[in-house]
């Protein structure tokens, strides 16, 4: 769990274990909801982002669109203009991902995952995504948006604090994999999403609040 002493209850999910890396970059619009618990973390000032959103490089795009994968994953440093403070040991492989929407709209996110097989549920998985060009200034845009990966469009979601951040957080199964989706949005209007696998959900406290710019 994660160390806290708030936690709200969400309904549990059938576990249908994870998928391989390049399908759990797929959004399906089925999710199943069941009870849960997440426990919010003791608050932490989080900076706020400058209004030049994480934009990704031409290496990056290339890579993207050669579904390229990253052997051993990256670090910190993975998605350009952002520095992710904390990620768990253990993963193996990386992928970047960069989805451009039309009008000036940008989902730019990275996936780490280990080498188990996707059915067993101590596959680990995470994934950090940002999003450019949305026009959404609160959680009720982020309820709205519609996105490639990773939406709380029409789902079950909840609202709490994780540091000095209020999110979003849903749970997650099908093509995203069994586990937990946290959203939030910078003052700038940079949107950014971390979605994290089972066995990693007691470190999303630690890995949003880790979450800056560079």
């Amino acid at each position: 769990m994660i160390d806290s002493p708030t936690t709200f209850a969400v309904p549990r999910l059938s576990n249908l274990g994870m998928r391989t890396i390049k399908h759990v970059l797929a959004l399906t619009a089925a999710s199943f909801l069941a009870a849960a618990t997440l426990t919010a973390s003791p608050a932490h000032a989080a900076p706020a982002y400058r209004a030049d959103c994480p934009v990704p490089p031409a290496a990056d795009v290339k890579r993207a669109r050669q579904d390229a994968i990253d052997k051993p994953a990256r670090g910190a440093d993975a998605i350009s203009g952002l520095r992710i403070g904390h990620v768990p040991k253990g993963f193996t492989y990386g992928q970047v991902q960069v989805a451009k929407r039309k009008g000036a709209m940008t989902e730019y996110s990275y996936l780490w995952s280990d080498e188990r097989n996707d059915v067993n549920p101590r596959h680990r998985s995470l994934r950090v995504q940002v999003i450019c060009g949305s026009k959404v200034t609160d959680l009720a845009g982020l309820k709205r948006l519609r996105l490639d990966e990773g939406a709380f469009r029409g789902v079950e979601a909840k609202t709490t604090k994780l540091g000095d951040r209020t999110v979003l957080v849903r749970l997650t199964d099908g093509a995203l994999g069994s586990g937990r989706l946290v959203g939030w949005v910078e003052p700038g209007g940079t949107v950014v999403t971390v979605l994290a696998s089972e066995p990693l959900v007691r470190d999303l406290a630690k890995i949003v609040r880790g979450v800056r710019p560079a």
